[in-house]
C-alpha cells in the first residue's frame, strides 16, 4: 500500500476531549474519528487492526469448534420480555418503535436472541453441544461514556453461546474457552490476568473476567503472586477472620456491659476512635442499602469498607445500591455518622471479622451517641454472616498461608459466563434426554471487546511519540520511507523492496508523499508500525539502507539487497540479529 493512496488523516496535537492514551493516540493516527458521542467511525488504518484482533478471535474459536453467526442487532421486545430483562436491563437499553408501534431494542447482547434460534431448531439431547460466535456492532447507552471505543455506546463485540446437556458439559467448554481466550491475548501481545468476576446483568452462576494490565484501567484486581489467585476487587475474596493476641485476650475476660456514651459531633470512624481513645478495628461501621426488598444493613469493621458486590450476591437480590437522600428524608428515625444495628426493625448482614470482635463500639441511632461494650451474640440480631468486607492491597490471600494481595487497575477485554438455565428456563429453550424426559438446556456465554482489546493494547505499548504495536496486530509490519521518493535511483529500491516484502506475504507501507524526511518519521513512530526502513542517498551509494525497530529505537545499517532476506527474522524477534 502506497501512503498517499491511504486515508491516514494524522493530526500533531490530541482531542480536547480525550482522557486516555489510546483515545488521544487513535484520533492523532487517523485511525477512529467521533461521530456522536460514544459513537466512531473507524477510518482504514483503524478497521484493519480491528481486522486482525477479528481474525485471531475467528481462528481459535474455531479451534475449539465454535461456528459463526451473525444475528440481528434489532431485537423484538417479546424476547426481553421473556427473559424478564426488558425492565430490569435499564436506561442502557436503546428501544425503539418500527412504523407500527411495535418495540424493539438495539441489541446490548444477543443471550435473547440466540436461545430463540436454539429452541426452535434443538430438540434432541444428540444435537448438543452446540457453540455458536458472531462478531457484531452492539449499543449500551452509557450514562457516561468515554475513553474512545474503551468505553463507547456503539462497540463491536465478539459473543459466543454454547448449549449443553449438564453442568459438567459446560464446564468442560467454559475450560475450553478459558484456554483459546488465554491464546487470543497472548497472541495479540497483551499482559493480561485471569480474574474471578461478578456475573452482573447477565446473570449466571460463575464467571471470569480477562483484564489487560495498565494504569488507565476502570477497574482493580486483586492478585496473589505467591499461589497465582487473582480476582477483580468487587469479588475478591477475604481470608477468614482468625483472632488476634487482643481479640484472644478479649475473649478470655469478663464482657463488658454495652453502656450508651456521648459522643458529641464525632460521626467518622476516625473521630469516634479519637475521642473513646481506641483503634479502627474496635469500631462496627452500620452501612445502609436498598434492594427490591427494601432497606437492608451491613456491618463492617471500622477499618474497613462494605463491597457491594459481595454483599448483594449474599443476599441474592436483583441490586443494592447505597441509600440515597430520599431514604434518609423518609426515615427521620436514622441519623447520618450515629446508625448502629440495635433497633433497626429491617434485615441486618454482618462480615464475618465481625464475627470474632468483643467490647466493641457501634452508633446508638441518635445524635451524638453510641454504645461501647458490645458483644455479637448477646447484643446483636444478625441475619447473616459472610464476606463481605472489600480487600485491600497487602490483605493476606485467601488461597495460600504466606500470599498477600496486589492490587493494580485493568482493562476488561473478555468475560466468560456460565448462566446455568437462566435463560433457557425463562424462555423454554427444552430437549429430551436419553429418557424421553424434558429439560431446560445448560447454557454458557462468553465475550471479547474487539475495540477494547485493540485500545488495550495501546494502553500497555506507547511512548511519547506515539503507538507501539505488538506484531501481530500492527496494521502494517513494515514501511519504507525514502528520503526523496522524487529521486529515480531511491525510487527504484523502495519499489524494488516494497514489491520483494509483499510477495513475501510482508505487510508493507510505502511512504512516497513528497513530504520532508521528519514528518514522514514522525507519522511512522506515531502509526507505530514495527519496523523502519529508511533508505537515503548517502546510505544508499554506501550500499545500505538503514532499519529501525520501533519498539526500541534501535537501529542499524544493512546491506541492500540482502536486507530484504533480513526482514522476516528481524520482524520474527523483534530485534537485530548478534553481531558475530
Amino acid at each position: 500500500m502506497y501512503f498517499s493512496k491511504l486515508f491516514i488523516p494524522t493530526l500533531k496535537e490530541s482531542p480536547a476531549d480525550a482522557d486516555v492514551i489510546s483515545h488521544k493516540l487513535m484520533v492523532r493516527a487517523g485511525m477512529i474519528r467521533q461521530l456522536a458521542s460514544g459513537i466512531y467511525s473507524i477510518l482504514p488504518l483503524g478497521l484493519r487492526v480491528l481486522r486482525k484482533a477479528e481474525q485471531i478471535i475467528r481462528e481459535e474459536m474455531n479451534q475449539i469448534g465454535g461456528q459463526e453467526v451473525f444475528l440481528p442487532s434489532i431485537q423484538p421486545a417479546e424476547l426481553w420480555m421473556e427473559s424478564k430483562r426488558w425492565d430490569f436491563y435499564g436506561k442502557e437499553l436503546l428501544r425503539i418503535k418500527d412504523r407500527h408501534g411495535r418495540e424493539f431494542c438495539y441489541g446490548p447482547t444477543h443471550e435473547e436472541v440466540i436461545t430463540d434460534i436454539v429452541r426452535k431448531e434443538v430438540k434432541s439431547y444428540r444435537q448438543l453441544p452446540i457453540l455458536l460466535y458472531q462478531i457484531q456492532t452492539k449499543f449500551r447507552d452509557e450514562v457516561r461514556p468515554r475513553f474512545g471505543v474503551m468505553r463507547g455506546r456503539e462497540f463491536m463485540m465478539k459473543d459466543a453461546y454454547s448449549f449443553h446437556v449438564d453442568e459438567k458439559d459446560t464446564q468442560h467448554t467454559y475450560h475450553q474457552m478459558a484456554k483459546a481466550y488465554t491464546n487470543i491475548f497472548e497472541r495479540c501481545g497483551l499482559k493480561f490476568k485471569q480474574v474471578q468476576a461478578d456475573s452482573g446483568t447477565i446473570g449466571g452462576s460463575f464467571s471470569h473476567e480477562f483484564m489487560v494490565l495498565a494504569e488507565s484501567g476502570e477497574d482493580e484486581i486483586g492478585f496473589c503472586k505467591t499461589c497465582g489467585y487473582a480476582s477483580n476487587l468487587e469479588l475478591a475474596e477475604s481470608k477468614p477472620p482468625l483472632p488476634t493476641s487482643a481479640d484472644a485476650a478479649a475473649s478470655a475476660t469478663v464482657p463488658q456491659d454495652m453502656k450508651e456514651v456521648a459522643t458529641p459531633g464525632k460521626k467518622s470512624v476516625a473521630e469516634v476512635a479519637g475521642f473513646l481513645k481506641l483503634t479502627a478495628r474496635q469500631i462496627v461501621k452500620t452501612i445502609l442499602l436498598e434492594n427490591e426488598n427494601g432497606l437492608v444493613a451491613g456491618l463492617v469493621r471500622g477499618d474497613h469498607e462494605i463491597n457491594p458486590i459481595k454483599m448483594k450476591n449474599l443476599l441474592g437480590c436483583e441490586w443494592l445500591h447505597p441509600a440515597n437522600e430520599e431514604t434518609f428524608s423518609k426515615h427521620r428515625e436514622l441519623h447520618r455518622g450515629y446508625i448502629g444495628p440495635i433497633g433497626l426493625d429491617f434485615p441486618i448482614y454482618a462480615d464475618r471479622e465481625v464475627s470474632v470482635l468483643h467490647d466493641f463500639v457501634i452508633g446508638a441511632n441518635k445524635p451524638s451517641a453510641h454504645f461501647t461494650g458490645v458483644q455479637v451474640q448477646r447484643d446483636l440480631k444478625i441475619e447473616k454472616f459472610g464476606d463481605i468486607k472489600a480487600v485491600r492491597a497487602k490483605d493476606p490471600c485467601p488461597r495460600c498461608e504466606d500470599g498477600e494481595y496486589e492490587v493494580k487497575r485493568g482493562i476488561e477485554v473478555g468475560h466468560i459466563f456460565i448462566l446455568g438455565n437462566k435463560y433457557s428456563s425463562a424462555m423454554n429453550a427444552v430437549f429430551l434426554d436419553q429418557h424421553g424426559e424434558e429439560n431446560a438446556m445448560i447454557m454458557g456465554c462468553y465475550g471479547i471487546g474487539v475495540g477494547r482489546t485493540v485500545a488495550a493494547a495501546i494502553e500497555q505499548s506507547n511512548d511519547e511519540r506515539g503507538i507501539i504495536w505488538p506484531r501481530n496486530l500492527a496494521p502494517f509490519q513494515v514501511i519504507v520511507i525514502p528520503v526523496n521518493y522524487s529521486n529515480g535511483d531511491l525510487q527504484n529500491v523502495c519499489d524494488t523492496i516494497y514489491r520483494r516484502l509483499h510477495e513475501a506475504g510482508i505487510e508493507t507501507l510505502l511512504d512516497d508523499r513528497p513530504n520532508r524526511l521528519g514528518v514522514k518519521l514522525n507519522d511512522a513512530d506515531l502509526i507505530g508500525i514495527p519496523l523502519q526502513i529508511i533508505v537515503g542517498e548517502k546510505n544508499l551509494s554506501a550500499g545500505k539502507v538503514e532499519i529501525k525497530i520501533r519498539a526500541t529505537h534501535e537501529s542499524s545499517l544493512h546491506p541492500y539487497p540482502q536486507v530484504i532476506e533480513d526482514i522476516p527474522n528481524i520482524l520474527r524477534n523483534n530485534s537485530f540479529p548478534a553481531t558475530p
